[in-house]
């Protein structure tokens, strides 16, 4: 592939990002931290949904110190809804690092900002990109559909040394007048023009490049395969209310799947031979009455999925709780971070209880 070529590419590209580009929120600076945040947020998760969670983020914690300094509840609470929870330790843990060890500024190099906490390929080549005009590459799965389009790379983008083919190929069409413009611009493309189905080819600013439409195979690209069947959990779940109105919380392992997050008495059943009552009043020592079902269904992590059938009930007989449970008043449940799936849950019971 030519130099000619590839620069042609490159400049298309850019054009067409910088004249069609959405307006949002984090396209409105150049500074490293909020970039750095905006990018965090949008892994695994749609723009429109990222917005308001951005924008509330970055007016509560308008500097790297603010987020370094905050309560891990707290920050929990204001990521509540997002998902993938880890993200958020991971952005303070690496924040806080910059904090102390690079004297509140973000790294301006690959070496560097690669040893903050959860700084991967990905998030660096962005920050390093859009914050500093470094030409780095920043490669997702968005860019390697585009990519492996246009260049008619057909390898596996499932398999992790794959995308070192991505990544020289993001480098040798870098346009280096303006690597921001262009890593945002691949980036743009394959999230409102070369999508997964159906691309929009006739408004592709580089179709006249694109060896995978001259071919016509543009929608059997990427070639990805198929990831293993993801492992289905049953729990069963009660929200539980004292007479006193109060509600039984407890809070979840400091490591692991949603960590340190807040839920309802909940377990995970082998059969479905056991009542709720009976594995509540076993493991979290308080005897409740027979409880009316609240709401059944499927939530979907990673690399699993819970199936859920949830309940309401009455405390009848009061025992000692375990040390990681609380009883909780409805307003102080509303403040304890929770998980998308306990939210659910809980919303369905204030809607029960006609309680907003």
């Amino acid at each position: 592939m030519n130099e000619l070529y590839n620069k042609q590419i490159g400049e298309s590209l850019v054009s067409w990002f910088l004249e069609e580009k959405r307006d949002l929120p984090w396209r409105k600076t150049k500074d490293p931290y909020k970039i750095w945040v905006s990018e965090v947020m949008l892994q695994q998760t749609k723009v429109d949904t990222v917005i308001p969670y951005y924008e509330r983020f970055i007016s509560k914690y308008p500097s790297l110190e603010s987020l370094a300094e905050a309560e891990e509840g707290e920050l929990l609470k204001e990521w509540e809804g997002l998902g993938y929870y880890s993200r958020a330790r991971n952005l303070q843990a690496g924040v806080r690092e910059v904090v102390e060890e690079y004297n509140s500024v973000v790294p301006n190099n690959r070496k560097e900002i690669s040893k903050l906490k959860g700084v991967g390929p990905y998030t660096a080549g962005a920050v390093l990109s859009i914050a500093y005009d470094i030409p780095e590459h920043a490669v997702d799965g968005n860019v390697m559909r585009v990519l492996s389009r246009i260049l008619l790379i057909k390898e596996d983008i499932a398999k992790q040394k794959t995308k070192k083919i991505f990544e020289e190929a993001v480098m040798n069409l870098m346009f280096k007048d303006n690597p921001s413009a262009f890593n945002q611009g691949l980036m743009e493309l394959g999230a409102i023009i070369c999508t997964p189905t159906k691309p929009k080819c006739l408004l592709c600013p580089v179709r006249e490049y694109c060896s995978a439409f001259y071919e016509g195979v543009q929608e059997e690209l990427p070639i990805k395969t198929i990831n293993k069947k993801t492992k289905l959990h049953k729990m069963k779940a009660v929200v539980i209310q004292r007479n006193d109105g109060k509600i039984l919380l407890e809070k979840r392992p400091s490591k692991g799947l949603l960590a340190n997050m807040w839920q309802f008495p909940m377990v995970e059943l082998p059969t479905s031979t056991h009542t709720v009552e009976e594995v509540v009043e076993l493991d979290y020592g308080v005897e409740i009455q027979k409880g009316k079902e609240l709401i059944a269904f499927k939530h979907i992590f990673s690399h699993l999925v819970w199936e859920i059938e949830s309940f309401e009930a009455k405390l009848m007989n009061e025992k000692k709780i375990s040390l990681n449970s609380q009883w909780y008043s409805i307003e102080e449940v509303n403040d304890q971070p929770m998980p998308i799936p306990v939210l659910k849950m809980w919303n369905a019971w204030k809607e029960r209880k006609s309680i907003t």
